[in-house]
């Protein structure tokens, strides 16, 4: 039988205290990351690469903001129409819903995010960011107000992943307005039962001589679904997320302190079994029956403790501990019995080739008054708990020696986490159109295993300026431990190691960025840094390792900007790591060396707000554009899916030459509208070259999304937002096994308060 996820209420409190007599005490210990969003006092805010758009304008390597104001415009929660919105970044598309969306950033794969570094409020969000990058949790974009993308040599700051890039999330901030309580509410509905109710309420109270803060955040999110199962059944996702923040400020010690929870729940009824190219076209939204069973249960928890000193003038420290920990387990379908009854035949097998393997494809499809071979569909209940814990500090300094302006960081991070397998096989057979247990497979019977990492980094830049130069050269390092753990799959209690495999890795990460004001609105930009992924525990490919170049001519004030970029990261070893997300036909974890890549592109993106002072309308318009040009420099067989046998020149997969994003809205006193356009080239499911076979084409498209709001009254507006207003479709994807749609048109109306 199905088993669910482990909710355990017992937290690291070895951790924990030790990290809260760290940030009591003042002490740097250890440390990390930043990027920016609208922190206010927060001692996040400390720690942020930028604090505005306008301060990108000066960063040193290529930084990409999307503030509160951008993300309310039509506000969406899925991952895919948000980051869509900044070149460079590539998108594989899933469920259509953005539950676990799969990003990468100038050619590093998209794979689970695991070839990027993501954080919410400066601290690694990853369920395992060592052990097992490739995340199934991603935060709900839906209570996120400001986003920050970081590239080129900006992103050597985060780490452990600079191969692409880093994305910071900022959380809503405690209100801090001129009432003692302010917040604001949403409640939206629509087509195929989407429903979200969201409200965030608190403010801040002078006590004695500190001020004390609090607000509580809840979230709702749920939907029907828009795909049918043949002989009916869920389809959609039910999703619980809430925050909540307690802090202490004493404005004339120039301190802050800040504690976070969030506690995120999700059931969604999702797959990995898709269709074969005859029934996408003719049914793109269908699901056969044997994925009825299919199940995935969330639960992420996050613990986060933050602290804030201004020393001196121009000399702060911040410091922040955490802990979080995520349970899953997603009950799928994994394969069928072959014929001859001796093994098993992968999904992407069988729909990729339904003749061949016609009795596979009749035990998928199912139907009425039939009945199955017994056992035949073997169902995974892939059960995986992850833990991570840290501490890390930042020390900043902004100070003058002669003729040159510096700011200085300098940090400390100390982090471990973990990855437990304890996973199991069910048997079902197809009976009436319905999977029927036959077999309960025994805890652990399937995978039975557990990765380790555990890391210091460090970390040293000094932004300096002089004149109309400025110079940022930047150093990381890490000394990485990485460990798997293998139990017998027949010994559940873990009484007997069976295996373990320990590695250590040591990197130094350097960076430099250039940037030349030539003039008041034009700067001319470049840089160089080393790109980085660590193996994965018990892995024996190489370590990913690249050198990565940009260079471009940055224009704008505060009204508008443009930036034109060019890329190039040139790989030493690309590595690919085997998940059921990438098609499996492989041991999951295991990883491939695929040899020499050349990643080369071009990024554009513009923003302006024009304004008809007379009528009272602006007219805020921006746009993004990406072209990329992504191929192997070797070939070579490989075991891993989406590469198999590599010629020198093929493609790499799920990397479009064309991406662009275009946004405009008229905005009125009491009224806005805003359209959404967004065109992508053509793009390959596996590396190759030249024509692209239909079974592995993914679509080229236009979406167009819609949204509209008018204020009924001060803080009280009625909103509607339309993702792909046109209703195309599209095969989005043939990962995990099969073909993939994109989202129909999906709609929600309501109301939007603010007091």
């Amino acid at each position: 039988m199905k088993s669910h996820i482990r909710k355990s209420s017992s937290v690291s409190l070895r951790a924990l205290l030790l990290s809260g007599l760290g940030i009591l005490g003042g002490t740097p210990a250890l440390a990390g990351g930043e990027l920016a969003a609208e922190a206010g006092d927060s001692p996040v805010s400390a720690i942020l690469v930028t604090a505005s758009r306008a301060d990108t304008l000066d960063i040193g390597g290529a930084v990409h903001r999307l503030d509160s104001e951008e993300l309310a415009r039509f506000d969406q929660s899925d991952p895919n129409r948000v980051f869509r919105a900044v070149p460079g970044v590539f998108l594989q598309e899933e469920e259509g819903f953005g539950l676990r969306p799969n990003i990468g950033i100038r050619g590093s794969g998209t794979d689970r995010n695991g070839r990027i570094t993501v954080m919410e409020d400066g601290v690694l969000i990853a369920p395992a960011p060592y052990a097992a990058p490739a995340a199934y949790y991603f935060p709900r974009l839906t209570r996120i107000r400001g986003i920050e993308v970081a590239k080129g040599p900006a992103a050597i700051k985060y780490g452990p992943l600079t191969i692409g890039g880093a994305i910071n999330l900022q959380s809503a901030p405690i209100p801090d307005g001129p009432n003692p309580v302010s917040g604001e509410a949403q409640l939206l509905a629509g087509n195929h039962g989407g429903l979200r109710a969201h409200g965030i309420v608190g403010g801040w109270a002078p006590v004695g001589g500190f001020e004390v803060g609090a607000m509580i955040e809840g979230l709702h999110e749920s939907s029907d679904g828009f795909k049918r199962i043949d002989s009916g059944g869920s389809t959609g996702f039910e999703i619980s997320d809430m925050v909540a923040k307690l802090a202490l400020r004493a404005p004339d010690a120039g301190q802050h302190v800040e504690l976070k929870y969030q506690r995120y729940d999700e059931r969604s009824d999702e797959t990995y079994l898709g269709l074969t190219l005859a029934d996408f076209r003719a049914d793109p939204f269908r699901r056969y029956n044997g994925s009825a069973a299919d199940r995935m249960d969330v639960l992420h928890e996050t613990f986060q403790l933050s602290h804030g000193w201004e020393l001196a003038p121009g000399l702060t420290l911040t410091t922040i501990a955490y802990h979080h920990r995520t349970g899953r387990a997603w009950y799928k379908l994994n394969d069928v019995r072959n014929s001859a009854d001796t093994g098993w035949v992968g999904l992407t097998d069988i729909l990729e080739n339904p003749a061949a393997y016609a009795t596979q494809m009749t035990e998928l499809v199912g139907g009425d008054g039939f009945t199955g071979r017994a056992g035949s569909l073997r169902v995974r209940n892939n059960k995986r708990d992850y833990e991570a814990s840290g501490i890390q500090t930042q020390l900043a300094a902004s100070f003058e020696t002669g003729g040159l302006s510096h700011q200085l960081e300098i940090s400390a991070r100390y982090h471990e986490d973990s990855e437990d397998r304890f996973q199991n096989d069910d048997r079902y057979t197809m009976v009436d159109g319905r999977p029927v247990l036959a077999s309960a497979g025994a805890p652990g019977s399937q995978d039975n295993r557990l990765g380790e990492g555990k890391a210091w980094a460090f970390f040293l830049r000094d932004t300096i300026e002089a004149g109309d130069l400025t110079l940022v050269p930047g150093l990381r390092y890490e000394t990485i431990r990485l460990i798997q753990t293998r139990w017998s799959t027949a010994d559940p209690a873990r009484q007997t190691v069976t295996a373990r495999t320990r590695s250590t890795v040591d990197v130094l990460i350097p960076g430099l960025s250039a940037t030349w004001r030539v003039a008041p609105a034009v700067r001319i930009i470049g840089g160089v840094h080393k790109g980085f992924a660590p193996p994965g525990p018990g892995s024996t490919a190489g370590i990913e390792s690249s050198w990565n170049y940009e260079a471009g001519v940055r224009l704008g004030e505060n009204g508008w900007r443009a930036d034109i970029i060019g890329f190039f990261n040139d790989y030493e070893n690309l590595v690919g790591t085997c998940t059921a997300s990438s098609g499996g036909g492989c041991e999951i974890g295991e990883q491939f060396d695929g040899g020499e890549v050349d990643v080369k592109g071009i990024e554009a993106s513009a923003a302006i707000r024009l304004k008809d002072e007379r009528r009272g309308l602006s007219f805020p318009v921006t746009l993004a554009y990406t072209y990329t040009d992504a191929r192997f420099q070797s070939g070579f067989a490989s075991g891993y899916g989406p590469w198999g046998t590599v010629q020198k020149g093929d493609r790499l997969p799920y990397m479009p030459e064309h991406q662009l994003a275009l946004t405009a809205g008229i905005e009125a006193e009491r009224a806005r509208l805003s359209i959404g356009l967004n065109w992508v080239s053509e793009a390959r499911a596996e590396a190759g070259q030249g024509a692209i076979p239909a079974t592995g084409l993914v679509d080229e498209r236009l979406l167009v999304d819609l949204a509209a709001g008018f204020d009924i009254t001060p803080g009280l507006e009625a909103f509607v937002t339309v993702q792909n207003l046109f209703d195309e479709r599209y095969a989005a994807s043939f990962s995990p096994a099969g073909a993939r749609p994109g989202a129909p048109r999906l709609a929600l109306a309501g109301l939007r308060a603010r007091f």
